[in-house]
């Protein structure tokens, strides 16, 4: 049997803008899209996983939910486990390493 891996999370959000300025402040890099007649949205690729911020768009806005990110350490990144809440209120376990 071959590994599973999550390849797609989609987090839905009337804050776009600010979630964005959060996950590219903890070390993602952002391209906007839009998908046909879709609305406009921002992708971040992360190994193999695509994480997307979409307008909620009336859809029910993704609540409670945990997401982790493991990152490369670098300048203003202090090395070690931290968590944040996004602008939302989703908790964001950031691991930076050494």
């Amino acid at each position: 049997m071959e590994p599973r891996v999550i390849d797609l999370v989609v987090v839905y959000t009337e804050r776009v803008e600010e979630c964005r300025a959060f996950y590219t402040g903890i070390g993602l890099t952002f391209r906007k899209e839009q998908h046909g007649a879709g609305p406009e949205h921002f992708s971040a690729t992360l190994g193999s996983t695509v994480f997307e911020l979409y307008p909620a768009g009336g859809r029910p806005p993704t609540g409670r939910l945990r997401l982790g990110f493991s990152l490369p350490g670098g300048p203003g990144r202090e090395p070690g486990r931290h968590t944040v809440t996004d602008p939302d209120g989703r908790t964001v376990d950031v691991r930076i390493s050494a």
